[in-house]
């Protein structure tokens, strides 16, 4: 059997994959920075050099046409439930979710909390979390959306919920 730690080749091998890796993409990205500032990639670009100790690259931002015909979306596409970034933090006494709704009215958010998950629904917006633990207090837990973003605070308690409860919450 080889021990790796006492050959180190496998190190170099993958230290030399790693070298070359990043020399490719930094050709690649100055290559499509190039392609930006000479208009050869039509659009509207803010690309900027990260350039700080142990961090290299650029950030690009922009939008561009692939051909001279407009981009046009199926209508099922733009009709279909969509999942919205969301974020969990579970705390030594409660659970925080975050979920990013953007171009919703708080009037169209539906909440409904059950023991074990939550649940939320807008528009072309449709998520379920399931939660790590069922003890929760659903009767405590609030709600409030500001800015695009929804956030719900659960309260935890210290005995597990033993018949399923649920909840439609109102929305801050």
């Amino acid at each position: 059997m080889v021990d790796y730690y006492e050959d180190d080749e496998v190190f170099r091998d993958i230290s030399s994959f790693y070298k070359r890796l990043m020399e490719r993409m930094f050709r690649e990205i100055q290559d499509f920075e190039k392609a930006v500032s000479s208009r050869q990639l039509k659009g509207n670009w803010d690309i900027r050099p990260i350039n700080m100790p142990g961090v290299k690259g650029y950030v690009a931002r922009g939008q561009f046409q692939l051909s001279g015909a407009p981009i046009h979306f199926p209508k099922h596409a733009k009709e279909e439930d969509r999942e919205p970034l969301t974020d969990v933090f579970e705390e030594k006494e409660l659970v925080k979710i975050y979920v990013e709704l953007p171009g919703v009215e708080k009037s169209d958010i539906q909440l409904n909390l059950v023991s074990g998950s939550v649940e939320v629904r807008a528009k072309n917006f449709s998520k379920t979390v399931n939660l790590a633990t069922r003890n929760v207090d659903l009767e405590k837990a609030t709600a409030s959306y500001k800015n695009g973003v929804l956030e719900v605070t659960i309260p935890k308690i210290q005995k597990a919920v033993g018949d399923e409860k649920r909840r439609t919450m109102r929305i801050e």
